[in-house]
Parts: structure tokens; C-alpha cells; sequence
């Protein structure tokens, strides 16, 4: 359904040792954001009924039922450079996405963009 590289799952594994409540990592999409829907990255305690549970490379994800369509092939990459780290988000789905690449619309959802 998706993947998260080694260094993703690296740096999600050393945050979540920092977190006591951190068993899984939860991903998802919201409405808002330039182009209509937002990506969400948290931690969580519990899966729920609604829930996809996935384990990749012994990382523990959760992921809403309702968000896969929209997370279907998606690529979770974490890249450090000089100025600092971050998640990189890849979105084959997306037909449309912001100037951050934060926001995305797709074919079948527009969201609700804001402005930016």
C-alpha cells in the first residue's frame, strides 16, 4: 500500500523512543492546505476499527480505511541536508500538490483548500 525507506523508518523509530506513548506510527489525510488536502503524521496508542494495521521494516503503522485510496503507492522518505531533516512525501495519486509539497489534491478528492 506504501512505503517508508529505511531512513524514514529510522528517524520515526528514534522519535518514537523519545515518546512513552508512541506505539504506532499513524499516517492520514485531512482537508486543508493550497491544494485542498494535507498529509498527517502522528503518534498513536491504539488501532481502531477504522483502522488498516501494516508493519514495515518492524515499524508499527496505522493508517484510517478511508485515507487509503488516497495513500494508495504513497513513498515516506526522510532526507538530511545542511539546513536540517525532513519527511518527504511521495504521491503517485496527486494531481496537483503545493509549493511545499504539504498539499495535494487528487483526481477523485479536492479537499478543502485554503488560502495561502
Amino acid at each position: 500500500m506504501l512505503t517508508i525507506t529505511e531512513a524514514a523508518v529510522g528517524q520515526v523509530k528514534a522519535m518514537m523512543a523519545d515518546d512513552d506513548d508512541a506505539k504506532y506510527l499513524r499516517i492520514g489525510v485531512q482537508g486543508g492546505g493550497c491544494s485542498g488536502l494535507s498529509y498527517v503524521m502522528g503518534f498513536d496508542t491504539e488501532i481502531n476499527e477504522e483502522d488498516k494495521h501494516l508493519e514495515i521494516e518492524g515499524l508499527e503503522v496505522v493508517v484510517e480505511k478511508e485515507n487509503i485510496p488516497m495513500l494508495e503507492g504513497v513513498k515516506i522518505d526522510y532526507k538530511q541536508n545542511m539546513m536540517g531533516g525532513g519527511f518527504t512525501i511521495d504521491n503517485p495519486n496527486a494531481i496537483a500538490n503545493c509549493g511545499c509539497g504539504s498539499s495535494f489534491r487528487t483526481a477523485t478528492n479536492e479537499g478543502t483548500p485554503e488560502e495561502c
